[in-house]
């Protein structure tokens, strides 16, 4: 292991040392702020490239870190001298329409679930944004936009294929190793490295009534009093996030609101575009909102606005089920 040249028995992916000349790009996580030297990072290109690299990582004691979308902010897509076990060129979907199911690689953004279930009218919850790891998202729970109406993203899992440390693939689901299945979807890391996903879908879009909506800073907390009271009886086709920040300098957005301090809650309304224009009416005419960028927009495209106004920082808030029935129950 001294050696900077290194092979994997049955590898076939890219292996990237840090003498490589992509060395700092493979290594690099969403967050700036993270800065950790693997030392390898073994890009898969398929189920058998991981099974390789985790028997390869446990023949030679080494720290395992597993990278999807490179999303989480906490960095732990990359590791200190261990090996990265980077699934980020396995992003391959395939839909059926009829059965209602996706299949996904676990190297896959939301993005590219959405572009191809959308052709089909199809959706399953994701994330906000069209830039997370479809991965990192789902065995944490999964949070999105049709969270509300079609659970998280784990309530809509129906199986994996996971290499486990001893370098074993399974399918795991709730007839196939059901114990497996019930701590992915929700028990923490360290049960495996999922290569691919199986999930339910649902027909939304391909239109669907979004959009954010921005007031004043100090406006928030009458906004916010107001917005409790709303989303309560709100129907669960509609799924909103609040957040807190400073508007970002978009094209979108005018410029005497770039780096104002805002309140902005964020809409998705999964249903009749003129059901979703009446549901929204009361919360679009509060107190006269600085902006309001709410109206119909390609599914796919919501993702895409989302992912640029992620800019904003603060506080996110989401908005929950309306009742005990919903399908966001927890998994565990």
């Amino acid at each position: 292991m001294q050696s900077t040249v290194v092979e994997i028995d049955g590898f076939r992916g890219q292996l990237i040392s840090a003498d490589h000349a992509d060395y700092d790009i493979a290594r690099a996580v969403w967050n700036g702020a993270i800065d950790r030297p693997p030392h390898l990072i073994a890009r898969c290109i398929g189920t058998a490239d991981t099974v390789a690299a985790v028997r390869f990582a446990r023949d030679h004691n080494l720290e395992i870190a597993i990278r999807g979308g490179g999303h989480n902010v906490a960095g732990t897509a990359v590791c200190d001298d261990g090996i990265v076990i980077d699934l980020s060129a396995m992003r391959g979907v395939r839909v059926d329409p009829v059965g209602r199911r996706a299949w996904v690689q676990g190297g896959a953004l939301w993005g590219d679930v959405d572009h191809e279930t959308q052709a089909y009218g199809l959706a399953t919850t994701g994330g906000i944004v069209s830039h997370t790891g479809v991965a990192g998202l789902t065995l944490g729970g999964g949070v999105g936009w049709l969270m509300r109406k079609h659970g998280l993203t784990v309530d809509n899992l129906l199986a994996v294929d996971v290499v486990t440390a001893d370098g074993e693939l399974l399918r795991a689901s709730d007839h196939e190793h059901p114990d497996l299945f019930w701590a992915l979807r929700g028990g923490g890391g360290n049960f495996g490295v999922v290569t691919s996903f199986e999930f339910g879908l649902h027909s939304v879009g391909p239109i669907v009534l979004t959009g954010p909506i921005l007031w004043d800073a100090t406006d928030a907390g009458e906004v916010l009093r107001f917005y409790r009271d709303f989303v309560r009886d709100a129907p669960d086709e509609l799924g909103t996030v609040v957040r807190f920040g400073a508007a970002p300098p978009l094209p979108v957005i005018p410029a005497d609101l770039h780096w104002r301090q805002v309140m902005m809650v964020g809409t998705c309304y999964a249903g009749p575009i003129t059901d979703g224009e009446q549901v929204l009416r009361p919360l679009r005419t509060f107190r006269t909102p600085l902006l309001d960028l709410v109206g119909p927009t390609p599914y796919v495209g919501s993702r895409a606005r989302s992912t640029r106004l992620s800019s904003t920082v603060g506080t996110t808030i989401g908005s929950p089920p309306t009742s005990p029935n919903s399908a966001t129950t927890s998994s565990t």
